[in-house]
């Protein structure tokens, strides 16, 4: 095949008269590029690390400690007190004359000094970012403190700093102490038990406190002394990666495309330029172009999670799963009709134009190739339980083809997905649309997606698009700011011609893709085959209901003088007792980034203020101790947020306190309660991290569905929304079949009925709209 022969440099036979050497120059060629490109992109992580190590200071900045030292010399003082002529004494070389000792030994004194000041103003800056007391304040009421802390933060923060530059100067994660941590549990469960369980659970943690707390906090804190974060390494090895149970539904969240609009109807189009755009955004983050996110536009986040959202794969143990990163990797690998294919991204140095990209997925489109013998549903072993997937791969693909080609996809720098379906809101604008699509993007058919990679990109028959991501390396807004970038830059920066295909040329001599190879034994289809069952009985139990909610948004919330998550949350609490009858242990996850490697802590949103709240709407109380005990709810649930993200959460640190005991062989009661608790009701909100890049003012309707994820207990729901513009908040819900007591559609009907009713609370003269329709719909679903 002619491919073949352009995958190597050289090819040589025997003959009577010696070896025939026949080299390839197109082959020679690619390699000369392919490593010019490599040692660049060496040159680059070299430079930006030097950059990001003296950052608050600059490189430069060395230079002019050493000339203004060597001035103050000149003048014949002597700025080091002593120092310069200490240094001169000990210096190695003693064949150069005196006046160039003094000028090496002032270069040494200017460089150390240099070096002294970076670690001066990273100390200063690191117990500026310590501060917090900023995030209490009422909005839009500073105090003097805080201003002038915000200008200290500025002048301490150098200018146009990389992706990375903050990272040393982040603070560490503070261990709360075990009495606070035990009181702020206390308080979040009140509501949720009577008098008699409460006293139980009081006296267990009373114990608990006085004496095994104290001996794990002393390991806890000797941790925090050691490790960047105390909490972060722990967390993924002991949340995400020794699960067992599967991860499609249970661990893996999705994202979607626009929800209007679809820039183009053709799926190879649209994998073009997304494709390009993805490998835009790769470039940029390993230039460290990417901005780093800083909150009020001056406190820095922790940026850590990007650095394995490319070239990243979950590899299955029998214990625990590990996440491997590779370097660079200049393919994807493409899935089709049950076929892998590898496709290059990269020719001769650069990345493929969009319309080449375009070219290429249209050639695996059209390649009728059947599958190999058990390739068609192959991605059901990641789809299945952990450890039969562990055995299958060290069985049946640890040598040979079989290895060569699962390495292919693992290392690829990501996956790529054709679906034959369409997906999306389709022409009837039937609600079911959506349900399909989340369903389709959190599970597809069990086997057609590699849910070890870290995303998975779906590209649909009618050209919507939409992300499956792993857990473990990172959370959702990580994935989130990726997804932004691509679909931003497919529509605004790329676009199509008037026929909807991309720009540019197309180089019709590029290599077609690969066709990976497998050699399936019977036995492998076998496992492949019980790894399916249990993957489609678990999707087949996901209830989704996806709906826009366009009465209002935040910015109506905002004129009520509440924060639009307190009010969402508080829809919540009274949408769930109104379907259940009662209150339940509610996780909203908030990010703790502002420390370094940080990544989550819980919200329990369900608290005393909030049940008082729901309770007396619910009884009838009047409209104004209502609306005063809603004000103290929503204000309570600011206050649980605020303390999350400072360090100051329940679950993280318990959960720590659980692990440390396990480590020392020891049982706490208190702990396997609190660790045992299911979450009934799991929500999170997806912000949205760069509205800068969409023109909703002139282009309104390119935005985003959002994205969610599965239930994370059996008897539960998983809520995710989204705020979008002013004036629209997209929700999904998801629950499970299996459970009789609940149902993702009738949910969202009291959600959006406690959403009015919040509104009509805060706000009288509001009117619901389609108020009878609305109730219509609540019967209809009920």
């Amino acid at each position: 095949m002619a491919e073949a022969h352009q995958a190597v440099a050289f090819q040589f036979t025997v003959t009577p008269d010696g070896i025939d050497l026949r080299l390839s120059h197109q082959a020679l060629s690619e390699i000369y590029l392919s490593g010019v490109r490599s040692w660049k992109k060496r040159i680059i992580r070299v430079k930006n690390r030097v950059i990001s190590g003296v950052y608050p200071a600059s490189p430069s900045s060395w230079l002019f400690v050493v000339i203004a030292i060597l001035a103050t010399m000149y003048t014949r003082s002597d700025p080091s007190m002593g120092l310069i002529a200490k240094i001169q004494e000990h210096l190695p070389v003693s064949q150069i004359s005196t006046q160039c000792q003094a000028v090496v030994s002032a270069v040494v004194f200017s460089t150390m000094l240099w070096l002294l000041l970076i670690f001066t103003m990273r100390l200063c800056l690191k117990q500026l970012l310590s501060y917090h007391r900023w995030m209490f304040e009422q909005h839009g009421k500073m105090s003097t403190t805080t201003k002038i802390w915000v200008a200290l933060v500025r002048i301490f923060s150098g200018r146009k700093p990389l992706l990375y530059s903050y990272q040393g100067s982040l603070p560490n994660l503070p261990v709360p102490a075990v009495k606070d941590t035990v009181k702020r549990y206390l308080e979040s469960v009140r509501p949720l038990v009577d008098d008699a369980e409460y006293e139980r659970t009081n006296k267990l943690a009373a114990e608990f406190e006085s004496s095994l707390g104290k001996r794990l906090q002393w390991y806890l804190k000797l941790k925090a002394l050691w490790a960047s974060n105390y909490v972060s390494d722990w967390w993924e090895e002991y949340v995400y990666l020794r699960g067992r149970s599967p991860i499609m539904v249970n661990s893996n969240y999705y994202g979607m495309d626009f929800q209007y609009v679809t820039p183009t109807p053709i799926q190879a189009a649209r994998a073009g330029n997304t494709i390009h755009a993805f490998f835009l955004y790769r470039r940029k983050l390993n230039k460290e172009e990417i901005k780093p996110w800083l909150l009020r536009s001056a406190v820095p986040c922790c940026s850590y999670q990007f650095e394995r959202m490319f070239d990243t794969c979950r590899i299955p143990g029998a214990l625990t799963d590990t996440v491997q990163h590779w370097e660079d990797s200049d393919y994807i690998v493409v899935y089709h009709k049950g076929r892998y294919f590898r496709l290059r991204v990269y020719q001769a140095g650069r990345i493929l134009s969009p319309r080449e990209i375009e070219f290429q997925i249209q050639r695996i489109l059209d390649n009728s190739t059947p599958p190999s013998k058990g390739e068609a549903k192959l991605g059901a072993l990641t789809a299945g339980e952990r450890i039969a997937w562990a055995k299958a791969r060290q069985e049946y693909f640890s040598s040979g083809v079989n290895k060569r080609s699962l390495d292919c996809i693992e290392r690829a720098a990501f996956f790529v997905v054709l679906d034959d379906d369409e997906r999306g809101m389709m022409a009837d604008n039937s609600p079911e649309g959506l349900d399909r699509y989340a369903k389709s993007l959190l599970h597809g058919n069990c086997y057609d997606r590699w849910f070890d990679k870290s995303f998975t990109v779906v590209y649909y028959k009618n050209g919507k698009s939409g992300i499956n991501a792993e857990h473990s390396w990172a959370d959702a807004p990580v994935v989130a700011h990726v997804w932004e970038f691509v679909l931003a830059a497919d529509s605004f920066q790329l676009g199509y011609n008037e026929e909807g295909h991309c720009k540019g040329e197309v180089d019709l001599l590029l290599p077609p893709p690969q066709k990976l190879n497998w050699e399936i034994s019977s036995e492998c289809e076998e496992q492949i085959s019980r790894s399916l069952a249990v993957a489609q009985a678990l999707a087949d139990d996901v209830d989704f209901h996806v709906f826009s909610f366009r009465e209002f948004g935040k910015g109506k919330i905002k004129k009520c003088r509440v924060s639009p998550d307190a009010f969402v949350q508080m829809a919540l609490q009274l949408a769930y007792f109104r379907d259940r009858g009662t209150f339940c242990l509610t996780y909203e996850a908030s990010m703790t980034r502002l420390f370094r490697e940080g990544r989550t802590e819980t919200v329990r949103s369900c608290s005393s203020e909030s049940s008082a709240f729901v309770r007396a709407l619910e009884g009838g109380e009047p409209a104004d101790v209502c609306r005063r005990l809603f004000h103290g709810a929503s204000e309570k649930h600011q206050q649980l947020y605020r303390m999350a993200m400072t360090g100051a959460g329940i679950d993280r640190h318990l959960f720590c306190l659980y692990v440390v005991s396990k480590y020392l062989g020891v049982d706490s009661p208190f702990l396997k309660e609190v660790l045992s608790e299911p979450w009934r009701l799991s929500t999170s909100q997806t912000p949205v991290q760069q509205a800068e890049l969409f023109d909703l003012v002139n282009y309104p309707e390119y935005i985003s569905c959002g994205g969610g994820f599965g239930p994370v207990a059996d008897d539960g729901y998983g809520v995710s929304y989204m705020f979008l513009a002013e004036n629209l908040i997209n929700f999904h819900i998801s629950c499970k079949h299996s459970c009789s007591d609940t149902d993702a559609h009738v949910f969202g009907s009291k959600i959006r009925a406690a959403m009015h009713d919040l509104l009509h609370l805060l706000d009288p003269v509001y009117k619901e709209p389609n108020k009878e329709r609305s109730k219509a719909e609540v019967k209809k679903d009920k």
